[in-house]
């Protein structure tokens, strides 16, 4: 990685125009380096907006300090600060050079008015300028101060601003490239070009010029090109730029007491997120913090209003399980009455949820409760397809009877075996357990359920297919496995019978 200090260097001594765009806090640095540039421009007056005070140093340079540290850590390009007067005098500005290379800021540009200073387009011909032999060495303390040899300083000369005219700006100019700085930056407030032209016309090329085309904006960029100018510097605009956006959308909001017609308008909370480097916080959390042993979802299937109560509890065992990611599809919240809901409930259901569905997931009808220990059953098997299924035969007609290629022995409790019929025709004798409504797909399974839920969703009588239909169709092609389990859950009847009975007591 090139040192920051050494890319400003380049930008400054580079044979093409270079230019650089203004920054006043960590974000809008990040955003100008996205955008392509090769610079930022750290603006006083951007960086004071930002924090509610005038342009005239009422921003302590400590405080600007720290949000430097924190646009330098947020970006990788060069940072320019807008450094005023140098905050002082010369021992003032040789301790800014200090702080600002412990801070990785590549360099810093000095005007030459009086501390505290003014903005130069505030009544500028009012504004005293610095004695040039105490702003020169000035200059040379900074030079004497910096440990990198590639650390910029650059002197604004202000002699235009307050109306002394080009004689006055070149002789300040001359002053200060021999006290050692490292460009010229010729501020000019007129809303043409004629100042800055009659300035290179006999400037030449004894050191690089910079300018602002703040006022003559009009200007093109290919006649700076022409006076061989170094560099041009954007100075305000993404602060004003956001004071326009923030008012916009602030009046908007205020006057329609909602949200809903700017929200398209404004950035995604998912840009905001990624700006901020939220992906590489979860990179590094990966590498650096304790992880689960599986990074599984969960998808709850509600079919009935009444065991909407079970659903928190549902997520509490999940939570348990290290299940944290977990999604709800509510078909209570689409259907009036609990046949409605039934008619909804199997493959329709699921197939709306089925959009969504990827990676390891745990799926669950809402209806049921369990003990959490069961989501590490699941977890622990590595099929594609795993079905948990209670060998006792007695809760049969509560769910869905199942067969496998063996039934349950004490032999297979913590061993898994193929699953051979799948149907609610299966009565206590001829079932080796019941489906209740807990099984778990891997990334690969997720792929077959969601491919076979696609083929099933163009039957003409899809409305009345059943889970039945669904694994028979996904057995065909693939291995369905049964973990055993013995009791340890509870429909929502059951559970009612049982709180019931808890509170006759």
């Amino acid at each position: 990685m090139i040192k920051k200090t050494t890319q400003l260097r380049a930008l400054l001594q580079s044979s093409q125009l270079e230019l650089l765009m203004e920054a006043h806090h960590a974000l809008s640095a990040k955003i100008v380096e996205n955008t392509g540039f090769k610079g930022i421009w750290a603006s006083g007056l951007s960086m004071s907006a930002a924090m509610g005070v005038r342009d005239n140093n009422e921003a302590s340079w400590t405080q600007v300090l720290e949000v430097l540290e924190f646009m330098s850590d947020a970006t990788t390009i060069p940072i320019l600060l807008d450094g005023d007067t140098g905050y002082g005098n010369f021992n003032n500005a040789r301790r800014l050079v200090k702080k600002l290379e412990q801070r990785g800021i590549a360099g810093v540009c000095i005007e030459d008015k009086l501390f505290p200073k003014t903005n130069s387009f505030i009544k500028g011909e009012a504004q005293p300028l610095a004695d040039i032999e105490e702003f020169s060495k000035k200059i040379r303390a900074m030079k004497d101060t910096q440990k990198d040899d590639d650390f910029v300083v650059i002197s604004r000369v202000e002699a235009f601003i307050a109306g002394w005219g080009l004689r006055e700006a070149l002789r300040r100019a001359e002053s200060y490239m021999e006290a050692g700085c490292d460009a010229i930056l010729i501020h000019s407030k007129k809303n043409t070009i004629h100042e800055i032209e009659a300035f290179m016309k006999e400037w030449g090329d004894r050191l690089p010029v910079v300018v602002v085309p703040t006022k003559y904006y009009t200007v093109p960029t290919e006649k700076l090109r022409q006076l061989s100018i170094s560099m041009v510097i954007w100075a305000n605009h993404n602060l004003r730029a956001s004071i326009t956006a923030m008012e916009n959308v602030s009046r908007q909001i205020y006057e329609q007491e909602s949200i809903s017609s700017i929200e398209n308008e404004v950035a995604p909370l998912e840009k905001v997120f990624a700006l901020q480097g939220a992906g590489e916080l979860a990179d590094a959390e990966k590498i650096y913090l304790p992880q689960p042993e599986h990074e599984a979802k969960a998808l709850i299937l509600v079919r009935y209003p009444e065991a909407k109560h079970l659903v928190q509890q549902q997520m509490d065992q999940l939570n348990l399980g290290g299940i944290k990611n977990i999604s709800i599809e509510d078909a209570s919240n689409k259907n009036k009455s609990h046949q409605d809901a039934a008619r909804q409930t199997d493959l329709q259901l699921l197939y709306q949820a089925s959009r969504n569905l990827s990676g390891e997931t745990i799926i669950s009808f809402g209806e049921i409760t369990y003990k959490p220990y069961l989501i590490d059953e699941l977890l622990s098997v590595k099929n594609d397809i795993v079905i948990l299924a209670d060998a006792d035969a007695e809760k049969v007609q509560a769910g869905y009877g199942i067969t496998g290629t063996e039934p349950y022995t004490r032999l297979h409790f913590s061993a898994t075996v193929a699953m051979k019929q799948f149907s609610k025709q299966l009565n206590n004798s001829s079932a080796h357990g019941v489906f209740f409504g807990l099984w778990k797909v891997s990334a690969k399974g997720a792929e077959i359920l969601c491919e076979t839920l696609a083929m099933l969703s163009k039957r003409s009588d899809f409305a009345q297919l059943t889970f039945e239909e669904l694994f028979a169709s996904m057995m065909k092609h693939h291995r369905i496995v049964i973990k055993y389990i013995k009791g340890q859950w509870l429909n929502v009847n059951d559970y009612e019978k049982l709180r019931q009975q808890g509170d006759e007591k």
